[in-house]
């Protein structure tokens, strides 16, 4: 018999998140280490958890014809509920039979008869009757919005941007599992000994799509192996490296990663110097310039210098027309990685997004002066959001005249992705093989 309730726990994590908006992807990793989760468990549990919460709305919208007082239902019982409708509608190997006993058997633990026979009462209509169709929805935008529980107001704002028809590809891709991609330390390895190690520890990894230096994850979880604490890879999605492609970095140079902890981009910077020149990484708080400093360690890498500084300041710290080249890795609102961060499309509103767009500009301003004449400014998000993006970088150029966007983008990226640069941008949306990012490369006249 099991020392857990898989079911239970899911309880626990989704009623934190929902009160604390806690980050599903470090309660869930927590929960699994401090319980010692493992195998099939552990993928239910994981698969509950970001399922619930990926399809909360859609959830919610099948719930509400079963639910007399929906409004009088506590927190507790309705996650449970949703879990529950979860599991019933989208997991077709656990049978419905286990479900409603499970969830019964919790109802009792938590409250009391009464409870466990509403929510048996629920399941069980919703067994007989099935959830309501989102045929019923007329508005095509809030029924899309419905389907692939994306909020109203975010759905809106897309299709004004890309259409509805992008949209739905967007909101539907969201809706899928992310996939594990490990970028070899191509300072000390290549990518044939790390396959090769990773391959004696039982993880299946084949090419990326993209970049070369990315192998994507088949089997298993690359970042539990003594291959990833020798510091053999770093796990990152395809999209985020190419960030330091566009910044080309050339031996010897001196670069600034404004923005950057974890420290994922200033590491790949690092490792395409070859250990020559430096990188000076800031970040604004003091336990996250310890993150790139254990990863530079990780990865034998001795030429980054994390650094405690809000990047607004770093004309404060650093002289005007030092560096060759700048990184601007913004803090933005996540839309193109919600596949991995659900919970964020709960949580941000469209006042975050204006907040974000003038902390992205104020940051840009501060770290211009800092670049050389004919010095390379990449700017890059994880959001797909025009706000955040292209009306940032235009409205930069527009305030300062010694900057141009450098159309020699395209020659520093992947041959299948040349065709997506346009006048030094290029904006990928979230699909099956990468992240949404952005990225805008810009050049100080000479």
């Amino acid at each position: 018999m099991s020392k857990y309730n898989v079911r239970d726990i899911a309880l626990d994590i989704l009623l934190a998140i929902e009160k604390n908006q806690a980050f599903s992807n470090l309660l869930l990793n927590n929960s699994i280490q401090k319980r010692g989760i493992q195998g099939k468990d552990a993928g239910l549990l994981t698969e509950i958890v970001y399922g619930t919460i990926q399809r909360r709305d859609t959830l919610d919208y099948g719930l509400a014809p079963f639910l007399k007082n929906p409004k009088k239902l506590q927190p507790w019982v309705r996650v449970l509920l949703r879990l529950s409708l979860y599991q019933m509608v989208y997991l077709d190997r656990v049978p419905d039979r286990a479900i409603l006993h499970e969830a019964v058997e919790i109802a009792k633990k938590r409250g009391h008869k009464g409870i466990a026979s509403m929510v048996n009462g629920v399941l069980r209509n919703i067994q007989r009757s099935g959830t309501p169709s989102l045929e019923e929805i007329q508005n095509p935008v809030e029924r899309l919005a419905i389907e692939t529980s994306h909020p109203l107001w975010l759905v809106k704002r897309w299709v004004e941007q890309y259409g509805l028809d992008k949209t739905r590809r967007i909101c539907l891709a969201n809706l899928m599992a992310p996939k594990q991609t490990i970028r070899v330390n191509s300072a000390r390895f290549t990518q044939n000994e790390v396959k090769e190690a990773l391959e004696k520890e039982g993880i299946v990894v084949e090419p990326g799509h993209f970049v070369e230096e990315a192998l994507e994850v088949q089997k298993g979880n690359a970042a539990h192996t003594q291959a990833f604490r020798e510091g053999m890879f770093t796990v990152q999605d395809e999209s985020s490296m190419l960030v330091a492609h566009a910044l080309g970095a050339e031996a010897e140079e001196l670069i600034l990663d404004s923005c950057a902890a974890p420290g994922g981009k200033s590491t790949h910077i690092a490792e395409q110097l070859k250990n020559s020149g430096k990188v000076i990484s800031l970040d604004i708080h003091d336990h996250k310039v310890k993150l790139i400093a254990q990863q530079a360690e990780r990865l034998h890498l001795t030429n980054i210098e994390p650094t405690v500084q809000d990047s607004r300041k770093a004309g404060e710290q650093f002289d005007k027309e030092m560096f060759d080249r700048i990184l601007v890795d913004a803090p933005c609102s996540g839309f193109g990685v919600m596949r991995r961060k659900p919970d964020l499309k709960y949580t941000k509103t469209e006042q975050d997004v204006k907040q974000l767009a003038r902390i992205q500009q104020d940051i840009l301003n501060a770290v211009a002066p800092l670049l050389k004449k004919g010095g390379t400014l990449v700017y890059s998000t994880c959001t797909i959001d025009r706000d955040e993006n292209g009306d940032v970088v235009a409205a930069f150029l527009a305030d300062h005249a010694d900057f141009q966007k450098d159309e020699t983008l395209a020659t520093r990226m992947p041959q299948k992705l040349k065709q997506n640069v346009k006048h030094g941008e290029i904006q990928l949306l979230p699909d099956a093989q990468s992240d949404g990012f952005y990225i805008a490369c810009l050049q100080k006249k000479v």
